[in-house]
C-alpha cells in the first residue's frame, strides 16, 4: 500500500499536481491521508500524558495510535508539502509529533540509539518552490527522520522550484518536472 501524506492547503495546489503525478506511476493502491481534513493537533499536557501512559502500558489499541500504525505498515510513502517560509506547513510536523511513538514506528535499543520499525522501503517527497528550493529544514528534515528513526532506507526528492520567479513559465516549470516523473518510469 502507498501511503499520500497530502499537506497542500491550497484547492488547486502545485505541489498536489506533483504528487499526483508521479502516483499515478505507481501501481500499488494508494491511501490518501489529507493533513488538512484530519483532526490531527500538536500535542499537549493532557494528550501526552496519555499517551506516554498507554505506551507504558504496551496498549495500542487505543485510536491516538491509527496514524502511527497506518505510516509503519505503508509500503511505500509518499509526502506532499509546498516550501513554506523555508521549510514545510507545520501540519506536517504536528503529523510527525503524532505518529512517532516507540513500539510503533520506532523502539531504542539498550544504549539509546533509535531503530525504526515501519515497513516501507522508500520515502518520496514532494515539493514545489515559488523561489530557489533549500532541502535544510524540509527534506532534509523528513529524510533524516526517515532514515534515522523510522527505519526506512532510501528517501527522494521530487521538485518544482522557481516557480513564482518574474519572467519564469511556471507551467512549463511544473510540466518539466512532471515528465522528469514519467521518464524515470517508477
Amino acid at each position: 500500500m502507498v501511503l499520500y501524506i497530502n499537506c497542500c492547503a491550497r484547492e488547486e495546489s502545485r505541489t498536489d499536481r506533483l504528487a499526483r503525478a508521479l502516483l499515478s506511476t505507481m501501481d500499488d493502491g494508494v491511501t490518501e491521508l489529507d493533513l488538512y481534513n484530519e483532526a490531527i493537533e500538536p500535542l499537549n499536557r493532557l494528550s501526552l500524558s496519555r499517551r506516554t501512559a498507554l505506551v507504558e502500558s504496551g496498549d495500542y489499541s487505543d485510536a491516538v495510535f491509527d496514524y502511527a500504525k497506518q505510516f509503519a505498515n505503508a509500503d511505500t510513502i509518499v509526502i506532499a508539502a509546498p516550501y513554506w517560509d523555508l521549510s514545510f506547513p507545520s501540519k506536517l510536523k504536528v503529523y510527525f509529533e503524532n505518529i512517532y511513538v516507540t513500539g510503533i514506528v520506532s523502539e531504542y535499543s539498550e544504549d539509546g540509539s533509535p531503530r525504526g520499525l515501519c515497513k516501507a522501503g522508500k520515502v518520496w517527497y514532494v515539493t514545489t518552490a515559488g523561489g530557489p528550493y533549500d532541502p535544510t529544514y524540509s527534506y532534509g528534515y523528513v529524510e533524516s527522520l526517515a532514515k534515522n528513526f523510522f527505519g526506512i532506507p532510501e528517501c527522494e526528492l521530487v521538485k518544482a522550484e522557481m516557480l513564482d520567479v518574474y519572467g519564469s513559465d511556471p507551467e512549463k516549470i511544473l510540466n518539466d518536472a512532471i515528465g522528469k516523473i514519467t521518464e524515470k518510469n517508477i
